[in-house]
């Protein structure tokens, strides 16, 4: 449906995205990856916002780069971070948008703007301004407002960062249900984001896709090289030197630490069940090391 090759993109001397490429279906797509990977850039050239400097992007066949308002008449877009009118209410924001994206006619925009606040459980708050509006309920209403116009791609990035945990299960089911009939991009460096949802993920950093599959697929290319062990604290910098640790958290007062080796680094290290964390921080650990044994070679 959304064909993405070797798109690049650069601004100054930081390359945000090099060589991106991704082919997209309906259904949940989830991109991971830590602030500043690049996925914001991404995620801004698909909603047409900025132009790559080369590569395509093809919607059924069309080039969106060449004619961006192909995309524009099917995207439904929540960004990082929107603005609203803070003293209008929600329902007559909606009001205001469904007219920019052609819904003239009053009686339609009544009809898909009350369904819309039914399905984001905002109608209770319809006729509130948007500045009493907690974080929870902005988010839905930015989702409310990308799915004005019966859109086919849905963008959604960083959706849940500062959400509290009853919001966020409400967020996913909600993101969940729409995934179902459209292609949802949901841009995250929540890594049980990516885990809960979506059927297919990709991980990027350093402007590129760096890992691509199914989420359980990823999990099993670890089977038999994750490793786990309990050490005090003074003793992390001396493992970390020494293996390729993974990640590492507070426990009872001991520090637990992953690592990532092909067989039992031995001294304590006992065989870990690995998880989507560990596919996230294992990714970023091999591109980190490609990168500096490239680096060292040149």
């Amino acid at each position: 449906m959304i064909q993405i090759e070797q798109l690049t993109k650069s601004f100054g001397d930081v390359k945000a995205m090099q060589g991106v490429t991704l082919d997209l279906k309906p259904g949940l797509f989830g991109l991971l990856g830590p602030n500043g990977a690049g996925k914001s850039t991404l995620m801004r050239t698909m909603a047409t916002l900025q132009p790559p400097d080369s590569g395509t992007i093809t919607y059924e066949g069309e080039d969106i780069v060449q004619n961006p308002n192909l995309m524009r008449r099917v995207l439904g877009y929540l960004p990082q971070d929107f603005g609203v009118y803070p003293r209008i209410s929600a329902q007559a924001m909606l009001d205001q948008i469904a007219i920019m994206k052609g819904i003239v006619s009053k009686k339609d925009r009544t009809r898909v703007v009350g369904q819309l606040l039914e399905q984001t459980n905002l109608t209770h708050a319809r006729k509130k301004s948007l500045s009493t509006y907690s974080g929870g309920m902005r988010q839905r209403f930015g989702i409310a407002q990308a799915l004005l116009g019966d859109p086919k791609l849905i963008i959604v990035d960083e959706p849940t960062a500062g959400l509290d945990p009853e919001e966020r299960n409400r967020f996913h089911n909600l993101l969940s249900e729409i995934g179902e009939n459209v292609v949802v991009i949901l841009s995250t460096h929540i890594v049980e984001d990516v885990a809960d949802l979506c059927p297919r993920m990709a991980v990027m950093n350093g402007g590129r896709i760096v890992s691509e599959g199914a989420p359980q697929e990823l999990v099993d290319q670890l089977a038999g090289r994750i490793w786990k062990k309990a050490i005090s604290k003074t003793d992390l910098a001396d493992h970390q030197q020494r293996y390729t640790v993974i990640s590492t958290r507070l426990s009872a007062g001991q520090t637990l630490i992953r690592a990532l080796a092909d067989s039992n680094p031995g001294e304590g290290f006992e065989p870990a069940q690995p998880d989507m964390e560990d596919v996230y921080f294992a990714t970023l650990a091999e591109h980190r090391h490609t990168n500096q044994t490239t680096a060292q070679a040149a």
